[in-house]
């Protein structure tokens, strides 16, 4: 450690003449300081080596999620370099301009989720290839599953899932163009209706922004009565496909501490603002449920619960609960059957 105080002694003593007295001394001092200085700079590295120890995992839990907003600004990026070269690709794309666009960010999509997470879909048979039907799905802290299953559609049934998005996300910059090409909107009933009687087939997930930030590795269903999704389908008269994705809540967790503000600021504000961590590698499967189909004699508040019950029944034979995220990261690797229960 003082090797290199020992270097500046040597410089001082042992020149040939030595110097005068004073300037000895004054160096004597220096090495002095310099050799104190060395000591307290040393316990100060040990101590930020160990501060760095200790803060790294959390600093990765805030960061990683980060790493899903980079790659949604990423293609809102490659979107808006797509639209300026609209003009030299409109001949390759006859009937709708922004398909080539969609196409190449659904195979980016595809390949991450992949990569990260394994991901797979079960029951993809159960979304028509033509027609409209109504998809409802349990939502996540983020709902990068929806992201996955939407990329699918488009690559191998050449389908795009309209979906329904809160309003703040078109708020958000940068975002418009994303929520233009996949055709997101913040629907009223008669709107999202109206998308159902044109054929296409629509996604939306009742809990919404709540469900997202106040749900938890329990998997209950936060819907709050919301039945405007079972009016949407009455009115077209569709059937609803409930879907609900494995580990969606292990994947991107939001914090559980101070439930009691975040209600409050989000009842005053309507945005979510509750932190998010994760972005964890954990086993994702999408379980698609066979159709409920129309019946004229359903009610809103009758199709909202055997949605509701749709659903619980995906989560009850698909999810462990309460989640883990040590037990979905061994489902990422470990193909073995992990039991349910906790």
């Amino acid at each position: 450690m003082y090797s290199a105080a020992v270097g500046v002694v040597d410089n001082v003593y042992g020149g040939e003449d030595g110097g005068s007295v004073v300037e000895s001394f004054q160096a004597s001092n220096n090495v002095t300081n310099y050799v104190w200085m060395l000591k307290y700079v040393d316990v100060d590295i040990d101590y930020a080596r160990w501060l760095g120890w200790l803060f790294t995992p959390v600093l990765a839990m805030f960061i990683l999620p980060s790493v899903i907003l980079i790659l949604l600004y990423l293609s809102a990026l490659f979107l808006y370099i797509y639209k300026w070269h609209r003009h030299r690709l409109l001949d390759a794309y006859e009937r709708d301009f922004w398909e080539g666009g969609r196409k190449s960010l659904a195979a980016l999509w595809d390949a991450q989720g992949w990569l990260w997470h394994g991901f797979e879909v079960v029951g993809l048979d159960n979304i028509p290839e033509d027609g409209p039907a109504l998809i409802v799905f349990y939502h996540g802290a983020i709902p990068i599953d929806f992201y996955y299953v939407l990329s699918k559609c488009i690559l191998f049934k050449g389908r795009l899932i309209r979906c329904v998005g809160d309003r703040f996300l078109f708020q958000v910059p940068g975002w418009s163009l994303l929520m233009e090409a996949f055709k997101v909107l913040p629907g009223t009933v008669q709107s999202c209706a109206s998308i159902l009687k044109d054929g296409n087939v629509l996604a939306i997930a009742p809990g919404g922004v709540f469900e997202a930030q106040f749900g938890n590795s329990s998997y209950q269903l936060l819907w709050k009565n919301r039945v405007g999704f079972a009016k949407v389908a009455l009115e077209a008269k569709v059937p609803i496909i409930p879907m609900f994705t494995q580990n969606i809540r292990e994947a991107f967790r939001s914090f559980s501490w101070g439930m009691r503000f975040w209600r409050w600021l989000y009842a005053k504000t309507h945005l979510p603002l509750v932190p998010i961590y994760g972005f964890f590698p954990v086993k994702m499967k999408t379980y698609i449920g066979k159709p409920i189909p129309y019946d004229p004699n359903n009610t809103p508040e009758m199709l909202a619960q055997q949605a509701a019950h749709a659903i619980e029944n995906l989560i009850k034979e698909h999810q462990r609960v309460p989640g883990s995220v040590f037990h979905a990261l061994i489902e990422r690797f470990y193909k073995k059957e992990v039991s349910k229960s906790a």
